[in-house]
């Protein structure tokens, strides 16, 4: 019996098509823009936002032209947003490679991500849809706010679980919202069936980067492909952190502010004692699922079939995963 989870197999024809559609549209005359977006785009990853957007889709019975484009819009986004990312952090290794930062330098990194932004925006107005590229525009925008709030956040004790959450939402779960609605709209979908799959795109890219989190303080290196405690080094207050801090026993919750005011992952040993001794992990694990939770219970008014069955693996998958 294959291990291969049903939404893979229900797309795997789509998905050719998307890596088609990637390949064909990061085409440039200019050579280093080729390279760089190349590099990020091989590193593979599990392109889970363009199999959103293909699940919603074909959950509304969508059969036109227009998915495959989009989806791969929506990696072109993603890929921007990676770009960029690892240039503000600083970052050496994703997915257990270089960054293409680290490959190609920050300028280039910063200025094919404007490439693949841009030419993201092209692919909207060719879908022909004013809803699309109004809902695409919002989100990136919203996506750069999140960006600046994480950036203010950095190394800031106090930061609240909420304003933990409006980050998340913000840098991260609105791209899994924009993903499910582009997919909704495209094909045509009822209000109610639109505002169900961008619920469902917000409450599961909430349980995805909680999991992320996480596995920051619990993951294995190889297998999640960055180094544990990069959260820390950078300064991120996570929720595990934050847990810590207002939950944790005094000598924890100290071990951990120092080393989250100071950016640094020299008493890391110490943090990831503190972190899973206090409860945090579990806590934070319960928050993702109640989010997962929720995005299944969004999915009320959709027709019921293997697409939608396959939507309700994809929430359950992104609390389980180990990486």
């Amino acid at each position: 019996m294959s291990n291969t989870p049903l939404f893979r197999t229900l797309i795997a024809d789509d998905m050719q098509a998307v890596d088609q559609a990637i390949r064909t549209r990061l085409y440039s005359d200019v050579v280093l823009i080729r390279q760089v977006a190349e590099y990020i785009i091989s590193a593979g990853g599990k392109r889970l936002r363009p199999v959103l957007t293909l699940m919603a889709g074909r959950a509304l019975h969508y059969q036109g032209p227009h998915l495959h484009s989009l989806a791969a819009m929506i990696e072109f986004i993603h890929t921007a947003t990676l770009l960029h990312d690892d240039v503000v952090d600083e970052s050496d290794m994703r997915r257990g490679r270089q960054t293409a930062n680290a490959m190609f330098g920050n300028a280039a990194s910063v200025l094919v991500g404007d490439f693949l932004y841009t030419r993201a925006f092209q692919m909207m107005v060719e879908s022909g849809s004013m809803r699309i590229l109004e809902v695409m525009a919002t989100a990136t925008n919203i996506i750069a706010e999140g960006e600046v709030l994480q950036l203010l956040n950095i190394g800031n004790v106090d930061v609240t679980e909420e304003q933990y959450l409006q980050v998340i939402q913000y840098k991260t779960a609105k791209l899994f919202e924009a993903a499910t609605r582009v997919g909704a709209i495209i094909a045509g979908a009822t209000p109610e069936q639109e505002q169900a799959l961008s619920d469902y795109g917000m409450h599961l890219g909430t349980a995805f980067q909680i999991i992320d989190d996480v596995l920051d303080y619990s993951g294995d290196a190889a297998t999640i492909g960055k180094s544990l405690g990069d959260d820390l080094a950078e300064g991120k207050p996570t929720l595990p952190l934050i847990y810590t801090m207002r939950q944790g026993p005094t000598d924890a919750a100290a071990v951990v502010r120092e080393s989250l005011e100071a950016a640094s992952r020299d008493r890391f040993d110490e943090v990831l004692s503190a972190v899973q001794s206090c409860g945090a992990l579990d806590y934070a694990r319960s928050e993702a699922e109640k989010a997962a939770a929720a995005a299944v219970a969004a999915l009320a008014p959709l027709p019921e079939g293997e697409y939608k069955q396959a939507l309700v693996e994809i929430a359950t998958l992104s609390v389980a995963r180990n990486a």
